[in-house]
Order: structure tokens, then C-alpha cells, then sequence
């Protein structure tokens, strides 16, 4: 079992910034790929970014060039920085984990932008 817990979410200004943050407990020796997927109010969660235990990035075309994921191995964490927030960002984004070919997830986080 793996159990995955965010922080960092909140309200935030179009054009402002903010960092995630989703620590991994539990059989976290078995994680390959961790990442951020996004469900906005009335759509369906989508792929947000991933890194795997190589370091190898993917994006979605929509936060390509504004977001950047990280994951420090030591601690067990991996974060998302999210630069020049848009209205269209605001989302619930879960963190989640493939490990042995399950995936896990985070309860969520709320992430707001609104002037």
C-alpha cells in the first residue's frame, strides 16, 4: 500500500504562482512513476504531469512552459510549481502513484484562480 498526502493548494491571483506538494508513505520502493492529475468542476480529472523514478518528465499541452514537477526521492515527495496561473487552472489536482502496476491517489487539493 501507498498512501500519498498533498498540500499547497489555495486561492491565488491569475498570472500568480503556486507550489504542491504530495508526500508518499508506505511500500514507497515499489513507486516508478509519480504525478499531478487535475478534475475541474463538471469535467473529467485529466493528466496534469508526471515524472518517473528516471527523472523523465510529461506534461499537457495546456500547462506546457508554466508548470514544472520535481520529485526528491530522499523525502518521497514530489512537487508541482505552477507559474502563471489562469482562471482555467482552477481544479481539484490529486497526486497520484504507480507502484507494481496499481495506482494510488491523494485526497485532492483545492487550487483557485480568480482575481
Amino acid at each position: 500500500q501507498v498512501q500519498l498526502v498533498e498540500s499547497g493548494g489555495g486561492l491565488v491571483q491569475p498570472g500568480g504562482s503556486l507550489r504542491l506538494s504530495c508526500a508518499a508513505s508506505g511500500r514507497v520502493f515499489s513507486i516508478n512513476v509519480m504525478g499531478w492529475y487535475r478534475q475541474a468542476p463538471g469535467k473529467q480529472r485529466e493528466l496534469v504531469a508526471t515524472i518517473d523514478s528516471r527523472g523523465r518528465t510529461n506534461f499537457a499541452d495546456s500547462v506546457k512552459g508554466r508548470f514544472t514537477i520535481s520529485r526528491d526521492n530522499s523525502k518521497n515527495t514530489v512537487y508541482l510549481q505552477m507559474n502563471s496561473l489562469k482562471p482555467e487552472d482552477t481544479a481539484v489536482y490529486y497526486c497520484n502513484a504507480l507502484a507494481l502496476s496499481r495506482g494510488y491517489w491523494g485526497q485532492g487539493t483545492q487550487v483557485t484562480v480568480s482575481s
